[in-house]
């Protein structure tokens, strides 16, 4: 078990820092959006499951040799046995641990129920807000002819995007954008905000902001979420490219761009602001600098070894937990 924590703690450090920072520096992920996010979504799991599963298996090494015996032998220890699976023949009792190990087993065991209420939180507070967001938008919009569930705002700024919710999803846009886009352009638009929910963009986004929310320190939290976000982006974009060609969405993304750079310039931005914006210029900077370069895509035996690689990253952790024999 001692073997087993330790090899899951070196891993938690890699995926908490070497293994983020290095992919977030490759450019193959703009060629392979979905194989790239698959990546990111194993690469947080298995970290979760190391940092937690090596606090585990630690606290639960006095106790036995395996996850299932040397839980057992905990409960029973702690319920008042002086025997179990874990323990040799001769030996002292189970109950209580070494310190350090049932300092390893309390911290492990808060450590998972705050990642989980902070995920539960983080949920419910996205649920509320995005219901009190769509009663503002039916009272503040109208509907469009011809467009089921889409909703048009009056306001000058170049506004799209869509909010998930029942009984069934909006998408909404604004004024100004209809006097800014041709119609192909804003056909790519609405195509693109559609493709976040046909392809349920918010959940992940949900589940990576949960995780930032709850470790903002930690290098892989933070980068993930950035770059979960515009690999979604870049999937929208694709699934856009079915109705319109590349260059025409890369022409609308600019086009709506300005036109918020230009709304925005009323000299009183706050730093967050001011980060805020940057960051979406960066995103739709490499969006459209992907859509316009027309590079081609990562090769199905690339893609396969990446897939594997993200398998093997949830697979490795989960065997060490179920069998950590075999770190020995």
């Amino acid at each position: 078990m001692i073997a087993a924590a330790v090899a899951l703690a070196a891993l938690a450090v890699v995926l908490a820092w070497p293994v983020p920072v290095a992919l977030a520096r490759t450019a193959w992920p703009s060629r392979a959006p979905a194989t790239a996010l698959a990546l990111w979504q194993a690469i947080a799991l298995a970290g979760g499951l190391s940092m937690i599963g090596a606090l585990l298996t630690f606290g639960l090494a006095p106790f036995g040799n395996t996850l299932l015996d040397a839980t057992l032998a905990a409960v029973a220890g702690a319920a008042g046995s002086k025997r179990g699976p874990g323990l040799e023949p001769g030996g002292s009792t189970l109950w209580p641990p070494p310190i350090s190990n049932l300092l390893a087993l309390v911290v492990a065991g808060l450590l998972a129920a705050y990642l989980v209420a902070n995920l539960l939180r983080t949920a419910l507070l996205i649920e509320r807000e995005r219901r009190r967001h769509r009663q503002l938008v039916r009272l503040l919009s109208t509907p469009v002819p011809d467009h089921p569930n889409t909703r048009l705002i009056n306001v000058e700024l170049p506004v799209a995007y869509c909010l998930p919710g029942s009984p069934h999803p909006i998408t909404v846009f604004s004024a100004g954008l209809v006097q800014l886009l041709d119609d192909v352009q804003l056909r790519a638009v609405i195509q693109h905000e559609k493709a976040h929910l046909l392809q349920h963009h918010y959940i992940v986004l949900m589940a990576f902001d949960a995780w930032h929310r709850s470790l903002p320190w930690f290098p892989t939290a933070s980068r993930a979420r950035t770059e979960v976000a515009l690999l979604i982006e870049m999937l929208a974009d694709d699934h856009a490219r079915r109705t319109v060609d590349g260059r025409t969405l890369a022409g609308a993304i600019a086009l709506v761009a300005s036109g918020a750079a230009g709304g925005s310039e009323n000299g009183t931005a706050s730093a967050i602001d001011t980060d805020l914006a940057s960051h979406h210029a960066h995103q739709q900077r490499a969006r459209v600098t992907r859509l316009i370069g027309d590079a081609p895509g990562l090769s199905r035996p690339r893609q396969t070894l990446v897939l594997a690689g993200a398998i093997a990253l949830v697979a490795v952790p989960t065997v060490l937990l179920l069998t950590p024999a075999l770190a020995g």
